[in-house]
């Protein structure tokens, strides 16, 4: 999640869940499916890892199958609403997409994508198994079925400068509580000239400042939504959660912190301009490549709890196939390989082990290539994923699945509205209280109508 929130990613605008009309004829030979017989279309976001993939299928998927892939690649608030015209049109131009963990669920129960349970079954080599738990979880809709297949993932981490911490003769717990992390964030203030304690994200968006914050309501016994769908937004938790947050990013935190996100947040860490960071695993890439000035210097541990055994959030761009599609069989053909470890292999032999999509599979984590590459955040990466519970990520059951945001359509444009409200309580123009007050109104009139479908029930 780190570009659809700067996901980190990563993090994007609302998805408009509501039938369209296509727009576009069917293109390269046309038909339902699309593409003409052995191909298949695929439609994707444009981030580096996917227009890798598309660079490497020739060569090699379709060298290998027979099976054209026609590519559609698009910036991901674009593609975003693309799929969503077309998967609830069910039009059947495109075969496959790129989906995040959020839509997925959610397009299941609309029939808008079809299981991949029989696919799976039938194709042991693919290894679902080796698949980490909780991506499978977070793309297994209520039926119980899964519909997508994760191509790379994320959870969050905290970042610190470990040389910053050793010149104040701080040590680093392993997993840090979040009172813990504001006493480090005071103490390395100011420790090199420009630097502040801690970087958090404070720009408005759903998958901006409150993916980050979510994971603090969390583990502060905060939810949006209790069981019954009762809105908790201006309850007890969720304001000392919020009121902690924007407390310790106003004291310790970047400039312009409500109008910082991920990216802002990377580029103040690289320049040494920040002693920690909490955010994307998806991160520690850039801060450890090799022309970064602070590779070697970092050290990553679990996400800071409170009331929670853990509290990182989890992410994952995935694969899925349109239910219209008439080309399922090769829909999945292309799945398999864009999510398997031999193509995982075949990046980092040709591409370098850093550009390796990971994050999905327990295998790249003893891939001895692989973490000569990744040493320095490759097991916290994996420990922050295995530590998710998309299913259960609070201290009281959830009408919805979900760590960093509640998976139902309304989601991300209530939690935009209520951003907007918290970043100005960054900026200091309005009170926590005030915020959130307003934003338990907004979750009144989305509670409203999950509630009135309940006693259809």
């Amino acid at each position: 999640m780190a570009r659809w929130q700067a996901v980190t990613p990563r993090l994007a605008v609302a998805v408009t869940v509501i039938a369209l009309s296509a727009t576009g004829c069917a293109g390269w030979g046309g038909g339902v499916g699309g593409g003409g017989k052995g191909s298949i279309n695929v439609l994707m976001v444009n981030n580096p890892q996917m227009v890798d993939l598309q660079r490497l299928t020739a060569a090699n998927f379709t060298r290998q199958t027979g099976i054209t892939v026609n590519f559609t690649v698009l910036p991901e608030n674009d593609v975003r609403d693309k799929i969503s015209q077309e998967f609830s049109s069910q039009a059947g131009q495109y075969d496959v997409a790129s989906l995040s963990n959020f839509e997925i669920p959610i397009y299941a129960r609309s029939k808008w994508i079809a299981p991949l349970d029989a696919y799976i079954k039938a194709d042991p080599q693919f290894d679902q198994d080796d698949i980490l738990k909780p991506m499978t979880q977070s793309l297994t809709a209520d039926d119980g079925k899964i519909y997508g297949e994760p191509f790379y993932g994320e959870s969050s981490f905290l970042m610190y400068r470990k040389d910053v911490l050793a010149s104040k003769g701080i040590t680093m717990p392993d997993r840090p509580t979040w009172q813990q992390v504001a006493d480090i964030a005071a103490r390395v203030d100011n420790a090199q000239p420009g630097m502040r304690g801690i970087c958090l994200r404070g720009q408005p968006g759903w998958g901006q400042v409150f993916a980050p914050l979510t994971t603090v309501v969390n583990t502060f016994g905060g939810t949006w939504f209790s069981k019954d769908w009762t809105p908790k937004v201006n309850a007890r938790e969720f304001k000392e959660a919020t009121r902690f947050y924007v407390d310790l990013v106003r004291a310790h935190g970047e400039a312009g912190a409500s109008q910082s996100g991920f990216t802002e947040c990377l580029n103040n860490t690289v320049q040494g301009n920040t002693a920690m960071w909490y955010d994307a695993t998806s991160a520690a890439g850039s801060l450890e490549a090799a022309d970064s000035p602070v590779k070697g210097k970092m050290g990553y541990v679990a996400a800071p709890v409170v009331k929670t055994p853990s509290s990182g959030w989890l992410y994952a761009w995935s694969w899925s196939i349109e239910q219209a599609s008439r080309k399922k069989d090769d829909a999945w053909k292309f799945i398999s390989w864009a999510s398997s470890k031999q193509y995982e292999e075949l990046v980092g032999s040709q591409l370098g082990w850093s550009k390796v999509p990971a994050g999905k599979r327990a295998s790249t984590y003893s891939n001895p290539e692989y973490l000569t590459e990744a040493g320095a955040f490759a097991q916290p990466t994996r420990q922050a994923i295995e530590s998710a519970d998309p299913r259960n990520p609070g201290v009281q059951p959830r009408p919805a699945i979900g760590i960093q945001f509640v998976d139902i359509p309304e989601f991300t444009d209530l939690a935009t509205q209520v951003s907007l409200d918290v970043s100005s309580a960054i900026a200091g123009r309005m009170s926590v209280d005030a915020a959130l007050d307003h934003g338990q109104a907004l979750a009144g009139d989305v509670a409203e109508r999950y509630q009135a479908r309940e006693k259809k029930k």
